[in-house]
């Protein structure tokens, strides 16, 4: 016959509860797996998760058109701005290049020095140079021949151009009288025009009778 102690019931106890307790934490975890792998299965099949993905999906591919827009407009504005300058340049140096070639071909024996420095205040460059050396020999020519003359711009037209270099071809017709000629005659000229930016200014680097 065995004598069962206080003792030996509580250790009896204490293995109880300890078993007890190490098969609910084995149930709570076990319950935690299973739940985390509804959950998951659940949110894959959800219809919601699918809306937000597509939402997500939608807001990315509307950002990168509106990216690609951006760029787009962007370049054409610059496009637009780069032709609109192109064009303002063309249009100042024609009509600059019509008012030179008017002085260039009207003279007045009486004021060839003012003539001269008109010319030349409109110039530069290689036209310049040639206009500047020949000048000395032209001048005693005009004034002994006692020669006129007067330009008229028929027509003129812009054959190329970039922001700083335009050539204009114009149709000029220069009425002519000198001592040897007294009756004016009227000759017609085609003229090719190079016009350069210097300083904000549009003045003829070379002039050219084609």
């Amino acid at each position: 016959m065995s004598i069962t102690t206080d003792k030996d019931r509580d250790t009896d106890t204490a293995d109880e509860l300890e078993s007890d307790e190490t098969v609910e934490t084995a149930d709570t975890e076990a319950d935690a797996e299973t739940d985390a792998e509804t959950a998951t299965e659940t949110d894959a099949d959800d219809p919601a998760t699918d809306v937000r993905w597509g939402r997500r999906l939608r807001i990315g591919g509307i950002s990168t058109v509106f990216i690609a827009a951006l760029a787009s407009s962007g370049f054409l504005g610059w496009q637009l701005w780069q032709e609109k300058q192109l064009d303002q340049a063309s249009q100042q140096a024609q009509q600059a290049a019509v008012t030179y070639a008017q002085i260039l071909t009207s003279i007045d024996s009486s004021k060839v020095d003012e003539n001269f420095a008109q010319v030349l205040d409109g110039s530069t460059g290689e036209f310049k140079d040639m206009y500047s050396q020949s000048s000395v020999q032209l001048r005693q020519l005009l004034i002994d021949n006692k020669a006129t003359a007067h330009g008229v711009v028929l027509d003129s037209a812009v054959q190329s151009a970039s922001k700083d270099k335009v050539v204009v071809l114009l149709f000029v017709d220069q009425s002519v009288s000198n001592t040897s000629v007294p009756d004016p005659r009227v000759d017609r000229s085609r003229i090719k025009m190079t016009m350069d930016n210097v300083d904000g200014h549009w003045r003829a680097s070379k002039v050219e009778l084609p």
